[in-house]
């Protein structure tokens, strides 16, 4: 009979330290931080770069204070320089996925290395969320199951500009971008939307100066040469810059003819030039001083407390990037590839500028740009009369999709 007790309360006990394991097992994992991979050109192009790791810095710290995902577990992000360069960039990507063993990827600035690392993701199989990288090709021609994309791009973009410059009246246009992959497809859509829009309208010069190494005057004086009534710009940055001094000087930026302009709203690159910005240009870009609503207010006020400066487009983009992380994981319940991949596809992310989704036909979001004119208003540019271009207007239709992107 003791032995019978004996034997009976040890297997109790066996039993109950069975069922207590995979618990305690289960807990501890459950803590394990979700490593996340982030590559981005920080070295090369820290006007944004700054800007944008602040952002998605402020929005995981949030997420994690408030108790991380997945219920509880916390986001840890492993942060990479991607070097500037497609090899770079994939050899980087690797290290993130194969060495510290993250569940996903998101980031990088150019368009190419957006590509690259594209590609990457398809071959290996990892998902991928582009930051910045706004060639149609990411999620069109060169698309693929594993790559999605959150800003607008060229196409979308380029789309708002011409629409808003639909009655400027200019038939005779010029073109300058950078040449690279960014600003060959900006240029390319341009002449396809300009052809749609007005059949009359020509190119009559086309400049693609180097990235960061524009001769201004010498692009400038070819532009004068062809004598064009209109100007589409998809330069940048310092590059911008040298163009808008040289074209004022020489009088291609008068007045008289009107300039559809990539990306010069946005604070990185308009806050620089000072009173020298241009006036008049119509402009997509980001007028975050005079944006009222309460989610984005909130979004100000934190990243001003957090790092007593202003928000830049970068710093939206960033935040925005981190509560889609949250968002995926929260919604897949799992770090599972395929998972995640089936969940980005239509999902819907709260952001300080409103909703935005992620298209299940090309994985590309549905953020929008703000679009508007510039003036100088106490020594300093700024974009007036703007309004708010909800990205799922502007985005290539079911059929150019299909027409263009691989079948996955």
């Amino acid at each position: 009979m003791l032995r019978r007790t004996f034997v009976i309360a040890g297997t109790a006990l066996l039993a109950a330290a069975a069922a207590f394991q995979p618990a305690t097992v289960k807990q501890a994992a459950a803590q394990e931080p979700v490593k996340v991979g982030e590559l981005f050109s920080y070295a090369r192009i820290a006007a944004f770069a700054d800007p944008y790791r602040n952002g998605w810095q402020l929005a995981i710290g949030e997420i994690n204070e408030a108790g991380g995902v997945m219920g509880g577990r916390q986001i840890e992000v492993i942060s990479r320089d991607d070097g500037g360069t497609t090899a770079d960039a994939v050899r980087v990507a690797e290290e993130l996925v194969t060495g510290e063993g993250v569940s996903f990827l998101f980031g990088t600035f150019f368009s190419n290395i957006g590509l690259a690392v594209g590609d990457y993701a398809k071959q290996k199989k990892i998902l991928f969320i582009a930051a910045e990288p706004l060639t149609d090709a990411l999620t069109m021609a060169q698309g693929n199951r594993y790559t999605f994309r959150m800003r607008p791009n060229t196409y979308m973009q380029t789309k708002m500009l011409v629409e808003a410059g639909k009655n400027a009246g200019a038939k005779r246009w010029a073109i300058v971008a950078p040449n690279y992959e960014y600003g060959q497809s900006a240029a390319e859509n341009f002449k396809k939307l300009l052809a749609e829009m007005d059949p009359e309208a020509e190119v009559v010069v086309e400049q693609y100066p180097a990235l960061g190494k524009i001769d201004a005057g010498a692009t400038v004086q070819a532009m004068l040469a062809a004598n064009p009534d209109g100007v589409f710009n998809a330069t940048f940055a310092g590059d911008q810059a040298k163009l808008v001094r040289e074209g004022t000087l020489r009088g291609l930026f008068d007045g008289e003819r009107p300039v559809l302009s990539l990306l010069t709203g946005e604070p990185e690159y308009l806050a620089p030039m000072g009173a020298e910005a241009p006036e008049g240009w119509i402009v997509t870009g980001y007028p975050w001083e005079q944006i009222e609503s309460e989610q984005h207010t909130r979004f100000v006020e934190a990243y001003q407390a957090k790092y007593d400066d202003f928000p830049r487009l970068a710093s939206l983009l960033g935040y925005a990037l981190g509560y889609t992380v949250k968002t995926l994981l929260d919604t897949a319940g799992t770090t599972d590839t395929e998972t995640l991949v089936d969940t980005l596809k239509g999902l819907k992310v709260e952001t300080p500028i409103g909703p935005i989704a992620f298209r299940a036909i090309d994985n590309q979001s549905t953020m929008g740009a703000y679009v508007g004119t510039l003036a100088v208003e106490d020594g300093q540019g700024k974009m007036v009369d703007w309004y708010y271009a909800d990205g799922a207007d502007y985005a290539h239709s079911e059929a150019e999709v299909e027409a263009a992107r691989p079948a996955e």
